[in-house]
């Protein structure tokens, strides 16, 4: 096989298809186990194919498990190990756990407050986790991210329990709080975690990967799409679980099984998470684009630049990674 070019992906990232099997390939949950002693000679074998300097004989199978584990594992900015917590690999087992938990106990004022601080520690994790390391946030900046995001997911929640729910007088509603209140809370969170990409802009490139300046309208397209693709990949185990739930719950055979509901809906919520985590990445190209028009009317002093680095011949899009 002839030698592939192991920085970029193994399939056509212009399809929903090619993306959904790159993320598949790098979110697989059992990539997770993998440990650190592993992780590193994968990543010595990564860097040394990327120059040519792999081990003669080194067979295509190992070169391309050596990119799962790295991508996997590994942040694409810094190149530094992850915390397997906040991987993508990770967000399976762990999004299961805290959906699954959040699903079964919503009853009481008390439950929905404390999953959803858990909930909010988790996203917090993986936010930081993948955050954008050539806009690093302070320690102060990430408090108030954490800080806001738990206030608003509590305050959504308790707020659709209390005064939704209550004037539905209908008992599915309150099965929808967990959704409600972590869709509201990823649109704090994820903004404010990546919030100096607003502030400072972001690296734009051309075509070819030459960065010709930066943008602030990117960050908030990318921002954008990726809150949805959080909420996307949640969406069926915290929308359709419930409805299943309610219809199956009043059966003599599932109240037989109530002290097993909890397991049971944690397992379903993990067959949801292990399909939707690389749908939902895989919902919008990596490789966000943005015209140059756009640039041009909302923001004039980065245009400027933009031209003064092209010569005067700006392409028609520049593009950057709107980040996971």
């Amino acid at each position: 096989m002839s030698r592939i070019d192991i920085t970029e992906p193994l399939w056509d990232q212009s399809t929903f298809y090619g993306r959904f099997r790159h993320f598949a390939f790098i979110s697989n949950p059992l990539l997770s186990l993998a440990n650190e002693k592993e992780l590193l000679e994968a990543k010595e074998l990564y860097n040394q194919y990327k120059a040519g300097k792999e081990p003669s004989g080194t067979p295509i199978e190992k070169v391309i498990r050596a990119k799962q584990l790295y991508e996997s594992a590994f942040h694409p900015d810094s190149g530094e190990l992850q915390n397997v917590f906040g991987r993508m690999s990770f967000q399976m087992p762990g999004g299961c756990l805290v959906t699954g938990a959040m699903l079964q106990w919503y009853r009481t004022a008390t439950a929905v407050v404390f999953w959803q601080w858990v909930n909010q520690s988790f996203n917090a994790l993986v936010n930081y986790t993948n955050r954008n390391a050539n806009s690093p946030l302070t320690t102060t900046q990430m408090g108030v991210a954490y800080v806001s995001a738990t206030s608003a997911a509590m305050a959504t929640a308790l707020t659709f329990k209390f005064v939704v729910q209550k004037r539905a007088k209908n008992p599915i509603f309150a099965r929808f709080v967990p959704f409600v209140a972590v869709a509201a809370a990823n649109w704090v969170n994820i903004p404010l975690m990546r919030q100096n990409e607003i502030l400072l802009g972001l690296d734009v490139t051309d075509e070819n990967g030459k960065i010709i300046g930066k943008s602030q309208i990117a960050p908030v397209k990318g921002i954008s799409q990726v809150v949805t693709s959080r909420i996307a990949m949640c969406s069926p185990g915290m929308v359709l679980l419930p409805v299943l739930m309610q219809r199956l719950e009043p059966r003599r055979w599932m109240r037989r099984l109530r002290p097993a509901h909890a397991g049971l809906q944690t397992a379903v919520v993990g067959l949801f998470l292990t399909f939707m985590v690389p749908v939902g990445c895989a919902l919008f190209p990596q490789k966000c684009k943005l015209s140059i028009d756009t640039i041009k009317r909302f923001e004039k002093d980065n245009y400027e630049e933009i031209l003064k680095n092209t010569g005067g011949n700006p392409p028609q899009y520049v593009y950057f990674n709107k980040g996971l």
